[in-house]
């Protein structure tokens, strides 16, 4: 949390509640008298990745090993909001690497990604920033991420398609130039 956190909730609360009056609602009625300083709370609870550090919530667990095969963990579940609408879009995400030997803890591939995706994002750069993490954090042969995601801007507004995924991917080292490693990958995925 930053040090002015409760400034800073101060002056969304504010925000919330010109957005909220702006809408012709009544800020007094019951049902919304606490409703800015929640959506400051949440708002700030979404966005808490602009002040997580990659060191910090990796926490050193970094380890040796001899394996150099595939490491996947597949449908992390993810919750992220987009930068042009500020509206949520969410989905899973599956992250992979080459060990070149070193591996990280399975949780600690949770834990980044959320991190890059409690930020304002597009689902590209969000795929990019977590294949470069993992492979930073690591040192790996190779880093890979595929990410599934619905994205409410789609489906509450604008085109309105309700069925629609979005899939991205981020290939970096071996997974991008070695063909056996790529469909590696490609066939430990689960189709979307």
């Amino acid at each position: 949390m930053p040090a002015n956190f409760d400034e800073i909730i101060q002056q969304n609360s504010d925000a919330y509640r010109t957005l909220i009056a702006s809408t012709g609602e009544d800020l007094t009625r019951e049902g919304l008298l606490n409703t800015p300083e929640r959506a400051a709370k949440a708002f700030s609870f979404l966005t808490q990745g602009y002040h997580q550090d990659l060191v910090e919530i990796t926490n050193n667990a970094i380890f040796p090993t001899d394996n150099n095969e595939l490491v996947m963990v597949k449908n992390i579940e993810f919750y992220s909001m987009c930068e042009h609408h500020m509206l949520p879009f969410y989905g899973v995400a599956h992250v992979a690497y080459l060990p070149d030997g070193k591996v990280i803890g399975l949780s600690k591939m949770a834990r980044i990604v959320d991190m890059y995706a409690r930020r304002l994002q597009i689902q590209e750069n969000l795929t990019r920033q977590i294949a470069q993490a993992v492979m930073d954090m690591t040192g790996a042969k190779g880093a890979a991420v595929v990410m599934d995601a619905a994205h409410m801007c789609m489906m509450m507004r604008g085109v309105m398609k309700q069925k629609s995924d979005t899939r991205s991917m981020s290939l970096l080292g071996e997974f991008k130039h070695n063909t056996d490693a790529r469909q590696a990958l490609l066939m430990a995925i689960p189709s979307a």
